[in-house]
Formats: structure tokens, sequence, C-alpha cells
């Protein structure tokens, strides 16, 4: 990782760590889960409200690690607007970029590419990706807890 890619993920991380967006409760939300990681301590509960097909309302309440809480932060900011379809999509470069070996695609991931520097950390990458995995349950709307272990 670039020295400039490396402080603008140390700065975002940060930013999104104290100042979370959208961390808050919603009353009128369409689905939700629950995602736990015991390696951590990290929990969210993940609210969604879609109207159609269309995820117009995304945000999240719990407490956590702060690659955790900016990682659930950045996902509510990039999902609100999106189709199912597009969220999908998402969630799978964003995994495959933390997970997966291949290079990380850039156009498709926008900002979420500063997360891309969690992968020099392993141990962390349950931390980053307990969002994501909440949202697939809740947008399968079956399991309402997941776990990373």
């Amino acid at each position: 990782m670039s020295a400039d890619l490396r402080d603008l993920y140390q700065e975002m991380v940060l930013d999104h760590g104290r100042h979370p967006r959208n961390l808050r409760s919603m009353d009128n939300a369409t689905a939700q889960s629950v995602g736990f990681n015991p390696l951590c301590g990290d929990k969210l509960t993940l609210f969604l409200r879609y109207e159609n097909d269309r995820l117009v309302d995304a945000s999240f309440q719990g407490s956590g690690c702060a690659i955790s809480t900016a990682s659930a932060s950045l996902l509510t900011e990039t999902v609100q607007g999106k189709t199912r379809r597009e969220v999908e999509e998402l969630i799978a470069t964003f995994l495959e970029m933390l997970t997966g070996s291949g290079a990380a695609d850039a156009e498709k991931l926008g900002k979420l590419m500063v997360l891309e520097g969690v992968r020099e950390f392993p141990v962390r990458v349950k931390c980053a990706t307990l969002s994501w995995r909440t949202l697939e349950a809740a947008m399968r709307g079956g399991a309402k807890e997941v776990t990373t272990e």
C-alpha cells in the first residue's frame, strides 16, 4: 500500500470511527440483522429500509473497534439509493477485496478502497467485514444474528 493510501486509510478510519455516519436506530426498517464478532467484541444491529427494490435508508447501532465502526459507517453511506442487485454486487466486491487474493476493483468500490489496508492485518479482517456479513443476512431476511466465528 502506498504511503498516501495508508495515510488516507488512517484518516478515514479515524474519522468514521470517531464520528460514524447513520449511527441510529430505525423504527420503520423493513429488514434488520444483528452481527457479533466474538474475537474483538464488536456487536451491531444493522437496519435497512427498502422502497420497492431500492435501499432508501441504512443505519446501525452498536459498539466496536474503530475499524468495525468505520466499516459500518462507510457501508451505510455507500449502499443508500442502490438496488438489491447493486448492493449484492457491492458486498461481493468488498468481501473479495478483503478476503480474496486478487486486485480490488477500485472503480466499483470507490471510497471503500481505503479499507483495503485491513488486508495487512488479517486478525482485523473480521472487524471490517462484520457489518457486510450482517448486511447479507438482513437482505436475505433469514438469520437475525450472524457471527464472524
